[in-house]
């Protein structure tokens, strides 16, 4: 990693950073590390903190009405819209210290920077602790920024967790208002920036210091039911058996194989996995009646997806047929669009890289983002610093600290080139 002169380096306080994270880490379930879910009281501590951390840091504190915690540092020149940065507290069972927290604490630090070279913004700048990023109790991930976008609808609201307490009812007991959720206005924003830690492998292999992440995987998920019948195990035949089973097993390695097939062909990110697969009556003793199997696709995009979910489509009847089997269900039970980055943001984010003596690669995210909902009201985009081994939702996941400050300086200059004062 490239040494920078120290005239030159933005004043980024790497062993501040990394206390950041420890700190914010250690507010955690003590038997289940890393974990601070959602709507947690672990995770209304964490908010607390958070909030003690922004005041000290000069910002002001406020909440939406989808209880996502906005950072606010004036800008000089008046009605100026801000430059948002931001991500997520909130953690997944037994999750890392770096996920989602990570952009939260470098946009910090940057902010820090900003005023300790005595740098005022022309605009503001937000620093947005979206609420729920991950899967809650509640069947939903992407809560907040949902609820900022305005595709956060009534439906959704009723969700309820094991409990039977609705998403709306959470939503208010962490300092939100569902009541107001529809009336909320979108923000307008010169463009919002997303930290986040890689959760794969490329840059570490690579050893480079930086992704440019050029768009967010839109993902598909496809249920498949296959129906056969039940018989005893030792007394049926091969020859008179209708096991579903087999053309699931076809079907997971034509999933697998096809989705080779697509990456090879260099059309962006594209990656595919049979996740479920239940098998009924799943006996030892039974030949199996029935297979459920749910599939997800991902992909930078959309006409990819499209043309995989139509070759499934075909093949699990063809499968189905030659097996004796019945095909009784193919569905798509979820479909999230891609989210491409911005260019010019991607530029700005370049640029600041270079200044800096730091080596980038362009790359898309395989996993979902706030970003991706952000996109659909604004300019976005996302930066990535290394993962050791690409582990991620696990207590193994780690970045180091000085890959942390390469994250924050660059997201400093970023917010200055933005502002339109950068040298």
């Amino acid at each position: 990693m490239p040494i920078m002169p120290t005239d030159t380096r933005p004043p980024i306080d790497q062993n501040r950073l990394w206390d950041d994270h420890m700190a914010l880490a250690a507010i955690t379930d003590p038997d289940k590390p890393w974990t601070r879910r959602s709507f947690s009281q672990r995770f209304l501590d964490g908010r607390a903190w958070l909030r003690e951390q922004f005041i000290a840091a000069g910002m002001t504190v406020r909440m939406d009405a989808g209880a996502n915690m906005i950072a606010r540092l004036g800008g000089s020149v008046s009605g100026l819209p801000p430059i948002m940065l931001g991500s997520h507290s909130d953690t997944v069972p037994s999750g890392g210290r770096f996920d989602g927290i990570s952009g939260i604490l470098t946009a910090l630090e940057a902010v820090r920077g900003l005023q300790a070279s005595g740098y005022a913004p022309r605009h503001p700048i937000e620093i947005v602790d979206f609420l729920a990023e991950e899967p809650s109790e509640y069947g939903l991930s992407c809560v907040g920024s949902r609820a900022m976008v305005g595709e956060l609808d009534a439906r959704m609201l009723t969700y309820t967790n094991a409990a039977g307490e609705t998403l709306a009812d959470a939503i208010k007991r962490v300092g939100g208002d569902p009541a107001a959720i529809a009336a909320m206005q979108k923000p307008e924003f010169v463009g919002y920036l997303e930290l986040h830690i890689e959760q794969g492998v490329v840059l570490e292999s690579k050893k480079l210091d930086l992704g440019l992440v050029t768009g967010i995987a839109g993902i598909t998920r496809v249920e498949i039911v296959l129906k056969g019948a039940a018989d005893h195990a030792g007394s049926t035949l091969m020859e008179y058996r209708r096991d579903a089973s087999l053309p699931a097993a076809e079907l997971m390695l034509l999933v697998a194989q096809q989705a080779s097939v697509f990456a090879a062909r260099k059309q962006g990110h594209f990656v595919a996995t049979t996740g479920i697969l239940e098998i009924s009556p799943n006996a030892a003793n039974v030949v199996p009646g029935g297979a459920r199997m749910i599939l997800d696709i991902r992909a930078e995009k959309a006409a990819l997806v499209d043309e995989f979910v139509a070759l499934l489509d075909r093949e699990s009847l063809a499968i189905a047929s030659r097996a004796k089997v019945e095909r009784a269900r193919f569905a798509l039970i979820s479909q999230n669009p891609p989210a491409p980055c911005d260019d010019h943001l991607l530029d700005v984010l370049g640029r600041s890289a270079a200044k800096l003596g730091y080596s980038t690669t362009r790359l898309a995210s395989g996993a979902g983002h706030d970003a991706a909902f952000m996109s659909h009201i604004g300019r976005s985009a996302m930066l990535f610093i290394p993962s050791k081994d690409g582990k991620s939702h696990c207590p193994e996941e780690w970045s180091e600290p000085e890959q942390l400050a390469v994250g924050a300086a660059t997201l400093f200059e970023a917010v200055r080139l933005l502002d339109g004062q950068n040298d």
